[in-house]
């Protein structure tokens, strides 16, 4: 079992390494996503049903729903953020 949980740890490191190295936001998003499952899994090895149940609902079923959500409705404007100075945020006088 020391293989298994060394494996775990390996790819728990490797999927949040890349989580957060995705140059798109859908396969960083479904990357933490994994990534909330593997760490139940890990809690699961840890002996800790409770908290790998929270980890599964919320950590990957309910943030993740949110952030692709947030996705959506950025890829839905027309013009995602002000590029030139006259959106740059200050107001007209």
């Amino acid at each position: 079992m020391l293989a298994f949980d060394i494996l775990l740890v390996a790819t728990i490191i490797w999927i949040a390494v890349g989580s957060l190295s995705q140059a798109k936001l859908f396969k960083s998003v479904v990357m933490f996503v994994i990534f909330g499952l593997f760490m139940a899994i890990a809690w699961i090895r840890l002996a800790s049903p409770d908290v790998a149940l929270a980890e599964a609902a919320i950590g990957a079923g309910v943030t993740g729903a949110l952030m692709l959500d947030a996705i959506g409705h950025l890829r839905s404007r027309e013009t995602p953020y002000p590029t030139g100075p006259e959106g740059a945020g200050e107001p007209d006088a």
